[in-house]
């Protein structure tokens, strides 16, 4: 039998019908692609071992460990063919401005400068760069500025190999990463994101710099040249004679600058050093840890010279090869 029961349904006006709360959903933003991938899927970069005529990098490798040559590997423009591609580029650009008393300055780039631009007090190293977190903070727009002028009228040599930059390393790399590092690619984001870019005319790869330095095709371009070595450390004899042993003499004058905070107090320095730059000045070498950069923008651009940040090979010159723990790569060369 059907059953008599029937089921009875309290009906109540829709707009009485208790609603349950929407909370809308945010949009989640697209996550950005690396800038160092755009570069090269936009087929602008890739990397390649640069190769340096006459470098002996094997007898740094036997001084440290083998693992350190992966660094060879480094980030190329497709328009340059090789190491010495970079070493010939280096050198013309340099040359011409000396001829034409024209500003050129060249900074490199590497872990220092890497945890400063994130805001890390791990930029400190032998030398302090910063005080604080919020001195960083206070002098970014002064960086920022500095990194603009150098990318439009200079050269950045930041170090970028797959091994910091989270790269697959394709089959022609006989290493393997031996851990996540994303330093340089963090960078480089950093720059796109401040609307710096990298491009074929205003990059060269940070050893290169060393190479082209530490070269007596470079000492021989000084040869007879005003130079000015700005460092917080000099030995006056030892810069010349290791100028002297390279059979180049150029005219030699040394500026100090403060050991300690050029990155986060280059306003306060920058009167006094600028002022004891001689007149007639062609070319300065700098040695300043991340303040390398507002060092070498600024006096490159009120002097119109170039101003090379040296790093190690400064240390070269003042015969304290120590202050770097030891010899770097592109620096030595193979004894014929």
């Amino acid at each position: 039998m059907r059953s008599s029961r029937m089921c009875c349904t309290k009906r109540y006006p829709v707009e009485a019908i208790p609603q349950e709360k929407v909370v809308p959903m945010k949009k989640k933003r697209p996550k950005q692609t690396r800038y160092l991938e755009n570069l090269i899927f936009r087929g602008e970069f890739h990397f390649q071992r640069l190769s340096v005529m006459g470098i002996d990098n094997e007898a740094v490798a036997r001084i440290f460990s083998p693992a350190i040559l992966r660094e060879e590997y480094c980030l190329f423009a497709n328009v340059i063919p090789d190491g010495d591609g970079y070493f010939r580029m280096l050198h013309e650009r340099l040359t011409a401005a000396l001829e034409k008393r024209q500003p050129l300055p060249v900074v490199r780039f590497a872990d220092g400068e890497y945890a400063f631009y994130r805001g890390s007090l791990g930029c400190n190293g032998l030398y302090k760069q910063a005080q604080s977190v919020e001195a960083i903070e206070k002098a970014m727009p002064m960086h920022l500025d500095a990194m603009t002028r150098l990318a439009n009228h200079g050269l950045l040599a930041p170090l970028i190999f797959p091994g910091n930059s989270q790269a697959s390393a394709s089959s022609r790399f006989f290493f393997r990463k031996q851990k996540r590092d994303s330093t340089a690619a963090v960078f480089l984001d950093f720059l796109r994101d401040h609307g710096i870019g990298l491009t074929a005319e205003n990059y060269v790869p940070f050893y290169a710099v060393y190479a082209y330095l530490s070269s007596p095709v470079f000492a021989a371009a000084m040869d007879g040249r005003k130079v000015c070595i700005l460092n917080s450390d000099c030995n006056e004899a030892s810069c010349r004679s290791w100028f002297a042993r390279q059979n180049s003499a150029p005219e030699l004058k040394f500026v100090d600058i403060p050991k300690e905070y050029a990155a986060t107090r280059w306003e306060e320095y920058r009167k006094p050093v600028l002022d004891g730059i001689p007149a007639g000045t062609e070319l300065c070498i700098v040695g300043a840890g991340v303040g390398a950069l507002l060092i070498c923008e600024d006096v490159s651009r009120a002097l119109c010279v170039p101003a090379i940040d040296a790093g190690h090979v400064l240390n070269m010159m003042n015969d304290r090869v120590d202050k770097s723990n030891g010899a770097r790569l592109y620096t030595l060369r193979k004894t014929p």
